[in-house]
């Protein structure tokens, strides 16, 4: 009996802790201040507030481009050490720049693929083909046959301003169709993950986040004026900093990826050192600054053209150069200084084109048209 008695007792502790705390206060019991009116009285806005401008026009640009930009999916097969071959499916946007089908976007979002699918904005499904590829400035385009395409409007890239406001459209994290607005934040060199560099990258604090590579950004007037490439965060998602690529720089190298499937990179054809005051002064140079040509190459642009390298040997520290050839300083009206500046000029034309390089030939300044070769190793 001693023993039961204080297993009754916890017994009836425990059924009276849970009939206070739980069941009790499980029960619902109406507050005697509500009341159940017949019909419920809201307050509406009399009328739909009228759009401003800056809404109007977001919606006239998403609506003259969201036919045009299109969802990629890309498959390839990978590796696994203890499955072999498997396979793996990337995704990423695109957009139409003609009525012939021909899409463009980052040769990131189909590189390796072994098949790419390409998903209109009316959900309609298309097998592409990969027409062309330039790693280099990460472009591809792809192409698919389908009827009543509409091509976006390639704008102009040069002269963009910090602080103008621009759109960026895709697919981020597969959700089609997204638009996201923002400014230009600034124009500089960025170094995208695989070590490639784009030159005058548009840096944007529109969201761009992965799904977005290939899409367009576009102005105020909804023109292209980039392709969204990147983006620099630690999550792997949008922190306000976005990169595109200048849509001059892809002009420049649409035909010749549409037609011959990859880029004819240009070249003046020659070897060239970077001047200083500190050399100008040493070598007795007309002007303080410029590349210095050490070498034409034989049979290149610069040879055909008259440009001459160096014909008197000396050395640069301990290394052995050619002077008392041309110094160039500008090409096309455009300063040059350094090797970098030279490279940037070539990446807005292509083997074919015709530039005027100015150069100092000992004292006196000459203007020379140059047309371009084919790039190998020389720039």
């Amino acid at each position: 009996m001693r023993v039961l008695r204080p297993i009754a007792v916890a017994v009836v502790i425990v059924v009276a802790f849970f009939y206070f705390t739980t069941y009790r206060s499980g029960r619902l019991h109406p507050a005697n201040w509500v009341s159940r009116p017949n019909k419920i009285e809201i307050t509406e806005a009399a009328t739909p507030e009228p759009l401003d401008a800056e809404e109007q026009n977001n919606i006239s640009v998403y609506r003259k481009n969201i036919a045009a930009v299109v969802n990629i999916t890309s498959r390839a097969m990978t590796f696994d050490f203890f499955y072999g071959l498997v396979p793996e499916e990337g995704q990423g946007s695109g957009f139409v720049i003609d009525k012939d089908g021909h899409i463009l976007t980052n040769y990131h979002v189909i590189a390796n693929a072994r098949t790419v699918e390409v998903t209109l904005h009316n959900r309609k499904k298309y097998k592409a083909t990969i027409v062309g590829t330039d790693r280099s400035h990460d472009l591809a385009i792809v192409q698919i046959k389908a009827p009543d395409l509409e091509p976006m409007t390639l704008g102009d890239s040069t002269n963009l301003q910090v602080g103008q406001k621009v759109y960026a459209i895709g697919n981020p994290f597969g959700l089609a169709g997204t638009l996201t607005r923002g400014i230009v934040s600034s124009i500089r060199q960025v170094q995208e993950p695989d070590g490639m560099v784009i030159d005058e990258a548009i840096q944007t604090d529109a969201a761009i986040n992965p799904g977005n590579s290939g899409g367009p950004l576009l102005n105020w007037h909804g023109e292209v004026i980039g392709i969204n490439t990147m983006i620099a965060s630690n999550v792997g998602q949008s922190a306000g900093i976005g990169f595109a690529i200048p849509i001059n720089t892809a002009k420049a190298v649409l035909n010749d990826l549409v037609t011959i499937g990859r880029v004819r990179r240009p070249a003046l054809g020659v070897r060239t050192i970077p001047i200083d005051p500190g050399l100008a002064t040493e070598m007795g140079l007309a002007a303080d600054y410029g590349l210095l040509i050490v070498q034409a190459v034989q049979g290149g642009a610069a040879d055909r053209s008259g440009l001459r390298g160096g014909s008197e040997r000396a050395y640069l520290g301990n290394i052995p150069i050619m002077i008392g050839g041309d110094l160039i300083v500008a090409v096309d009206g455009v300063k040059i200084q350094t090797q970098r500046d030279l490279a940037q000029i070539m990446n807005n034309h292509r083997a074919g084109d015709t530039v005027k390089v100015t150069i100092f030939r000992a004292k006196k300044q000459m203007i020379v048209s140059v047309v371009l070769g084919e790039a190998r190793d020389q720039v």
